[in-house]
């Protein structure tokens, strides 16, 4: 149950954020385009937009983040397996254990590493140059995201040792498309 409401909220964010970031880029570029326009010049030019670019950089910094630890629980994260796969069954489980392991360690390094500038920025002053955000705020996705993701390793890492299952995303696989033995690259096969 807990882990479902965590893959909701994981994906709540990475959708609102990226949701969020594409409406102020629109409204930004519209709003542009139309204070070139004379008779909407008056109402239009004292509505400032310069916030918006630095607003949209965290939030794609933030959705990068989380965007990682959803990638590693749905399989879809980058990983280069040709040579595992080739390797028997007893020597890729211990390859992919191994593997799944340093991504547990390196994201738990770089999440403390990451929790200890944060709390160094908590006790200065510092803000953002637009927003004027406390930069505690902006920089804590690292430990977030970095924690999320050594937890999403881990989590595999479990499921795979006992059930011998990594979590994959068939990219083959696309609604609505006919799949037929003339076409190997759609079954997979190629």
């Amino acid at each position: 149950m807990l882990l479902r409401i965590l893959d909701r909220l994981e994906e709540i964010i990475i959708a609102g954020l990226m949701g969020a970031a594409t409406v102020i880029t629109f409204i930004t570029v519209v709003h542009r385009f139309l204070v070139s326009v004379p008779a909407l010049y008056p109402y239009l030019f004292g509505i400032n937009f310069g916030w918006s670019q630095e607003l949209c950089i965290y939030m794609f910094i933030w959705m990068a983040k989380f965007g990682a630890a959803y990638g590693v629980r749905t399989g879809i994260h980058v990983g280069v397996d040709v040579l595992i796969n080739r390797l028997n069954d007893r020597w890729r489980k211990g390859v992919i254990l191994f593997g799944l392991a340093g991504g547990a360690l390196f994201t738990a390094i770089v999440g403390t590493m990451g929790a200890k500038f944060v709390i160094e920025l908590m006790g200065t002053d510092q803000v953002s140059p637009d927003l004027e955000l406390p930069s505690w705020l902006v920089y804590a996705c690292i430990p977030l995201g970095s924690y999320l993701m050594c937890f999403r390793f881990l989590q595999v890492m479990w499921a795979y040792y006992w059930t011998n299952e990594l979590p994959h995303h068939d990219a083959t696989h696309v609604d609505d498309i006919e799949v037929s033995a003339k076409a190997p690259i759609s079954l997979g096969e190629a």
